[in-house]
This record gives C-alpha cells, structure tokens and sequence, in this order.
C-alpha cells in the first residue's frame, strides 16, 4: 500500500479505499447534508395548526369563532393565510382570510362572526391552511353549544 491508502472498516469487513474514492466518499456525504440542511429549511414552517377554538352562540343558528393558529410564518411567500370551520362531512361553513403574514405574533387569535351552523350539526371541526403546505396541521373539533 502506497501513503495515499487508507484502511476503512465497516462492520464485519476491512478493506483499503484509495485517496480518489476516499474524495468521492467525503464529497457525497457533504452533498447529502447539504440537501438534507436545504430540505429542512424549506419546511421549516411546517403546517399551519390550531391550538384552540372558543365558539359562542349568537342567535339562532349563528355563531361567533375565536380561533388561535400557530405557525412559524416567515414572510409573504409562506404564511398562515386562512382557517376554515367545517361539518362533520367535510363542507365549509365559515373561513377566516388572514391578510397578511404573523411573523412576531405566534400564536395569533382572529375571529370569524355570523357563521351559520344547521342544528342538525352537533361539532365542528376548524383547520388551517398556510400558502406552502396546504391544510394538513393539527385540527380542533369542538361541539356547536345549543
């Protein structure tokens, strides 16, 4: 062996890796923390979640939301920018447009007023949305007080 060879050893096997693959070794695993650093960046918002939801009869079947969301917004291009109540079959009764990013307000409370619920529907279920991810955070379902 000459001095540019190196010994690596593995569990169960020993063998002798020349400086060039050694190189090529390094170099992939800079590559692959590199990517993994890149995809951890691009997702470091993550999903949109709601933490809590205070519901409040009004009159009727009309009911007051009060929602709190969490999400790291970084800016315009990924913020939380809508919440929305729906039945238990998936159809949207109410939705909150959020205007404009929370980046130094974390967690945000908004309200949403004059949402009318069927007094057939016993619960609601309210989601977040957030211009990246989509929906798919935590959700909270709360009963519609009668």
């Amino acid at each position: 062996m000459g001095c540019n060879m190196i010994l690596l050893v593995a569990p169960g096997r020993a063998e002798p890796v020349n400086a060039y693959k050694k190189e090529y070794i390094m170099k992939s695993i800079y590559i692959f923390f590199a990517c993994l650093l890149l995809m951890s960046t691009a997702a470091y918002a993550g999903e949109a979640d709601v933490i809590e939801v205070n519901v409040r009869r009004i009159a009727g079947d009309t009911y007051n939301f009060d929602v709190t969301v969490r999400h790291t917004d970084e800016g315009w291009k990924h913020y939380a920018n809508k919440w929305d109540v729906t039945a238990p079959d998936g159809t949207v009764v109410g939705t909150r447009i959020l205007a404009h990013p929370h980046v130094d307000e974390q967690p945000f409370t908004r309200s949403l007023a004059g949402v009318k619920i069927s007094r057939n529907i016993d619960a609601v279920t309210v989601r977040a949305h957030d211009l990246v991810h989509g929906y798919g955070g935590k959700t909270v379902t709360v009963a519609v007080p009668r």
